[in-house]
């Protein structure tokens, strides 16, 4: 879970390599070369780390300078907004501005991805809206899957699949210290049940994209190959890659949980749980 939006806290390696003074990059040896043909490319972040959104989108570009051209699908787009997108492409074909104006989910810093949708619009690569929205991921939470998804819908995805007993502890030990703590145990298991609906309906979108290739863009929490979108995923796992961008002193996050890991400094924030405790948190918040 990625807890700058799910709440506001802040919810191996190789080889060392410095990009510069603050940044590190522990990689699975030569990862970036797997960024080509049919992969489907999980790229994670913490929300408001401007450094890791300056590395991803260089590494996106160094993919697509090389030959590239995967579907782009986005956390920071709810998936009802596709039409927005697709009509904001028709009016002004490289005008990201416009695109995030008519599709963009509110709660985002838009400085940070307005570049992804810029080289989406300027190479001409499907820009997939791939999150499910505030409102649907209150109501998994209120009144279950069943609140959104009818059963063939949920079929689909997945949803009406048991969830393994360590997936599910595992995912609400999350909700909780992504919650800092604040949560009463008895919501873990909807809040859990709500992620879940997000990892799903973002696995789907990339399943629909994966023939030319994928790149998700999404919180850490949501690449986990352990709880995130790759156990939703029914694509032979070699052609998935999932990369978190954490920050120096996460030693919370573990790490054998992806396949590669960014390191960078910490960005400079006040804590996310004093802020958490002067506001009562939305049942189905970021």
């Amino acid at each position: 879970m990625q807890p700058t939006r799910f709440a506001l806290a802040v919810a191996a390696a190789a080889l060392a390599l410095f990009l510069c003074a603050c940044t590190t990059v522990v990689p699975s040896a030569g990862w970036e070369s797997r960024l080509r043909g049919d992969a489907v490319v999980l790229l994670g972040e913490v929300h408001d780390n401007a450094e890791q959104h300056r590395l991803r989108l260089a590494v996106l570009q160094r993919a697509i300078d090389a030959g590239w051209r995967p579907a782009i699908v986005m956390e920071q787009f709810d998936r009802e907004r596709q039409i927005d997108i697709d009509r904001a492409r028709r009016e002004r074909p490289l005008d990201a501005g416009h695109v995030v104006d008519l599709a963009g989910a509110r709660g985002w810093n838009w400085d940070f991805y307005r570049p992804v949708v810029e080289l989406a619009l300027r190479y001409r690569l499907p820009l997939v809206a791939g999150d499910l929205s505030n409102a649907d991921t209150t109501k998994v939470v209120r009144g279950g899957v069943t609140a959104v998804f009818d059963p063939a819908a949920a079929a689909t995805l997945g949803l009406d699949r048991p969830i393994a007993a360590d997936w599910q502890a595992a995912q609400e030990r999350e909700i909780d210290a992504g919650h800092c703590h604040a949560l009463p145990a008895t919501l873990w298991p909807r809040m859990a049940r709500a992620q879940f609906a997000r990892d799903a309906v973002l696995a789907a979108a990339l399943s629909r994209k994966a023939d030319r290739g994928a790149v998700l863009i999404a919180g850490n929490g949501h690449v986990r190959r352990d709880i995130g979108v790759p156990r939703w995923l029914a694509l032979d796992p070699r052609r998935v890659l999932s990369v978190a961008f954490l920050e120096d002193g996460d030693d919370a996050t573990p790490v054998a949980a992806f396949d590669a890991v960014v390191r960078t400094a910490p960005a400079e924030r006040s804590d996310p749980c004093v802020a958490f405790e002067k506001r009562e948190p939305a049942p189905g918040g970021r």
